[in-house]
């Protein structure tokens, strides 16, 4: 028989050295000695007025190094932080055993937005004068999260009001189904369940109503209504690969070097096109004169791109052909045609849908100006120099004789029900753009080094991304708000810019 060491379990008072507990090179080291010898912290000590009154309030030096490390191990929830306080030998070394509650770390996070800012700025200029930042490149991008907010109380006004009576339906119909009861003779009494339902339902109407009453309508550029959330007002319906959330678009601006970033902010909106100036804006404390601007196609517009070139700031900004002008990608829609491998799921993966003749497809013959249609009809011109957003082009028309017994209606028409004949409009090849501005941003994109730079983008600005929703796990934002949900997302991003301090030996 093997003779094993004993296992003794029992009770012990094991000497821990805190200090000890905080190594150097870490993670840990390099945010304990940031927050100590770095960031001026005066903005948070003035919310403290109890030198001779009131009672004792946590440091919010110490406050602040909690939080930090929290989200860098992937803890966002205050009452799992208040938990590792307790129980994680280095929250106990860090914190010196504050052991602060989660409403106390609850509400340091929600009351921290207007000092953010600040620190932010501390760190990044700490990166820079640990040469972290190369000025060479900015990659501008955003990430799109949920917010605490629920997309089904999300509407017009009157979207809201007709939410409001359809819930007042809703219980109206609980009643009248235990009243029918009572009329056939079952006198039972509405359960406690059923009383619950009818007051939640009523609640929620009234509130619906109290919003729509005390809120103005949201209104975009063009001066249409959008969409309102009750829970949230500043977050926004948006579109993503996974379905339409109720979120904020997450922007950051990242410097090729060393992947620091160099601005962050968010908007309450799917659209990013108004969020490039104010990044490029926002990241002009460390951005020089030849540092390079890149963004993709959601940041493009006629607006940005002159401003930009107003400003003589060097960008590379995608639009949404350019691919299809890269040579290179010439032969990819053979490869689009081909089934997905990964998603298959019965026949409405198989069928197809119907491919719309498009101007291609037309025969145009300039010399006689004539245009012929895949059927082999001949259409009549109606307009021979038309001009559209500064291009020119020709306009055919199909004939009733031609179109209305065609058998490819459903093929040429959109909408073969309503509409009788083909409207084509042929434009000159190789037009210039009659936007300078963009026209040279498309040369300069479409050029070799253009494209070489370009493609260092998705490299220097993904890897931010996946590092703050995947490892440090942020998949949706806790507060509401903008100004909250702005303060949580540059803590994130304040602790992705010390792990680049700390690994880039800060303080060793």
């Amino acid at each position: 028989m093997p003779r094993c060491k004993p296992v003794d379990r029992s009770p012990r008072l094991l000497p821990v050295v805190l200090s000890e507990q905080i190594q150097s090179g870490t993670f840990e080291f390099a945010l304990d000695h940031l927050v100590d010898h770095e960031l001026n912290l005066d903005a948070l000590d003035v919310r403290f007025n109890n030198d001779e009154v009131g009672a004792s309030a946590y440091d919010p030096r110490v406050m602040l190094k909690i939080v930090l490390l929290a989200y860098s191990r992937g803890l966002i929830s205050s009452r799992r932080i208040e938990h590792a306080c307790l129980h994680h030998v280095q929250f106990i070394a860090i914190s010196g055993d504050s052991q602060p509650s989660y409403t106390h770390i609850a509400k340091f996070v929600r009351e921290l937005g207007p000092q953010i800012k600040a620190l932010f700025t501390e760190v990044l200029l700490t990166c820079d004068r640990m040469g972290l930042i190369g000025r060479q490149m900015f990659a501008i991008d955003g990430v799109k999260l949920p917010a605490n907010a629920s997309k089904e109380r999300s509407g017009t006004h009157a979207e809201l009001r007709h939410r409001a009576a359809r819930l007042d339906q809703a219980a109206a119909k609980i009643i009248a189904l235990h009243q029918s009861q009572d009329d056939a003779g079952q006198d039972h009494e509405l359960s406690t369940k059923h009383q619950d339902r009818i007051e939640a339902l009523r609640k929620e109407a009234q509130v619906t109503r109290d919003f729509v009453a005390g809120n103005k309508p949201r209104l975009n550029r063009k001066g249409q209504e959008l969409k309102t959330n009750i829970t949230d007002p500043d977050s926004a319906k948006m579109a993503t690969s996974k379905g339409v959330i109720q979120g904020y678009a997450a922007q950051a601006a990242v410097d090729s070097a060393h992947q620091v970033i160099v601005a962050a902010e968010v908007t309450g909106s799917g659209s990013e096109q108004a969020m490039l100036l104010p990044m490029v804006q926002a990241s002009s404390t460390v951005r020089e004169a030849h540092t390079l601007i890149t963004a993709d196609a959601g940041y493009h517009s006629k607006d940005n791109i002159a401003a930009l070139r107003e400003a003589n700031i060097p960008a590379l900004i995608a639009d949404n052909q350019m691919r299809q002008r890269d040579e290179r990608l010439a032969e990819q829609a053979k490869h689009k045609a081909k089934p997905d491998p990964l998603y298959d799921k019965g026949a409405r993966a198989k069928e197809a849908p119907i491919r719309l003749y498009r101007p291609v497809d037309f025969t145009y013959h300039a010399p006689t100006n004539s245009c012929i249609c895949p059927a082999g009809q001949h259409l009549y011109s109606n307009g021979n120099h038309c001009m559209v957003r500064g291009k020119v082009h020709h306009r055919f028309t199909g004939a009733k004789q031609s179109c209305v017994p065609c058998q490819r209606r459903d093929q040429c028409l959109r909408k073969p029900q309503s509409t009788q004949v083909r409207h084509v409009s042929i434009f000159a090849k190789n037009q210039p753009s009659p936007h300078a501005a963009i026209e040279l941003m498309k040369q300069a994109i479409d050029s070799a080094r253009g494209r070489h730079l370009y493609s260092q983008r998705i490299g220097t600005v993904e890897p931010v991304f996946g590092n703050i929703r995947h490892n440090k796990r942020l998949n949706r934002f806790t507060l509401r708000g903008k100004a909250k949900v702005n303060a949580q997302w540059s803590l994130y991003c304040l602790v992705h810019n010390i792990e680049k301090l700390a690994n880039h030996g800060y303080a060793q």
